[in-house]
């Protein structure tokens, strides 16, 4: 199998693609050592009875210091992976590596470092929300009691649970059940937080308010590994990116490396058009070299082309003059950046599910 690429000068490996999982960086310059990863998994399998495999052959690397989003369908590995890094279950085979520390070997040295919320917070109904806190912070023995208040308190306004510490958690809605759980995790200075679809269950102004809070904590220093299925919220807080399917890692970089070396094959770009008059449109358009095109109601989709010169493609200022010219009347024109989703649906041939 074929070694994974150095790391860039950004600390991250560039990404990878194939059918199989990813190498690992080869010792020598300019690759860093594993005290530069806040997670860094070798080989790492996990298969249950009857041989099935659920992770297979993980090598991945997060950066320390990034928001890094960890994507896949449903059945993906994601969830048994996460639960492998915080020593829930145990790995059939490979290695794995959080905080510069063997897991779950470390553990006690490594988890008080650690926040995390996965498959949803486990909470005592009877509580109300601030004693639920208090409970989880007692049941850290590092924790000072004489401070807990002041914790609590602060933790439950940084999610947005101020008004409502005083309620009984069972009468709490799925969207504030992951609140206080994302409090839980927050009760005490974390280097690393690992959220297990965060934002299930929240409304738009929460999920506004969680990408707001996830930024605040990448801002201070924490690492943030960040598993979802809703793509665009992940590409607006992540730095960096993986990929799974089926039980292996398709690739993994940051996320503007992906969109480039996924889907650099497709071009500069491409060029929508909105027109009352898309025939017209097309016709002029290929006149000027575009390919693929397509009419969906009053858009105008297609491939811009490379220019002969290699100097780039055609400028769409010139562009736009050709279709004004030819009597086309264009009310929307512009280029369309590649998404996450456009990535996994290259990498894997199938649409987006629910996270696994």
């Amino acid at each position: 199998m074929p070694k994974q690429p150095a790391t860039g000068p950004d600390g991250a490996r560039p990404p990878t693609r194939g059918s199989g999982p990813a190498g690992t960086p080869a010792p020598g310059p300019g690759v860093p050592s594993a005290g530069e990863w806040a997670i860094e998994t070798r080989g790492l399998t996990k298969a249950y009875r009857g041989g099935q495999l659920a992770v297979e052959g993980l090598d991945l690397v997060v950066p320390r210091g990034s928001v890094f989003g960890f994507l896949g369908p449903n059945g993906s590995g994601k969830t048994t992976t996460i639960r492998m890094l915080m020593g829930l279950i145990d790995a059939t085979a490979g290695s794995a590596r959080v905080l510069g520390q063997p897991m779950p070997a470390a553990g006690r040295r490594v988890l008080p470092k650690v926040g995390a919320l996965i498959e949803g917070p486990a909470l005592y109904g009877f509580l109300s929300g601030r004693d639920n806190l208090r409970r989880f912070d007692a049941a850290d023995p590092d924790a000072d009691p004489r401070t807990r208040d002041a914790r609590v308190g602060h933790a439950l306004e940084r999610v947005g649970l101020g008004a409502a510490a005083g309620k009984k958690a069972r009468a709490y809605s799925l969207g504030m059940k992951q609140r206080l759980g994302l409090a839980a995790a927050l009760l005490r200075p974390r280097e690393l937080l690992v959220l297990d679809e965060p934002t299930n269950g929240l409304d738009p102004q929460g999920m506004r308010e969680i990408r707001s809070l996830v930024r605040e904590l990448a801002a201070d220093g924490t690492t943030v590994f960040l598993s979802s299925h809703l793509l665009d919220e992940i590409e607006q807080v992540c730095t960096h990116a993986a990929v799974m399917a089926r039980g292996r890692l398709i690739t993994q970089g940051t996320v503007a490396d992906l969109s480039t070396t996924v889907l650099g094959s497709r071009g500069p770009g491409r060029l929508t058009v909105t027109t009352p008059d898309p025939a017209d449109a097309v016709r002029v358009l290929k006149e000027h070299g575009l390919t693929g095109l397509q009419i969906t109601d009053d858009r105008v989709t297609g491939e811009l082309p490379e220019a002969d010169d290699g100097a780039g493609p055609p400028e769409l200022a010139d562009l736009n003059a050709a279709l004004v010219h030819a009597g086309v009347r264009v009310r929307g024109f512009g280029t369309e950046r590649a998404t996450l989703e456009d990535i996994f649906v290259q990498l894997t041939g199938e649409g987006f599910d629910v996270a696994g």
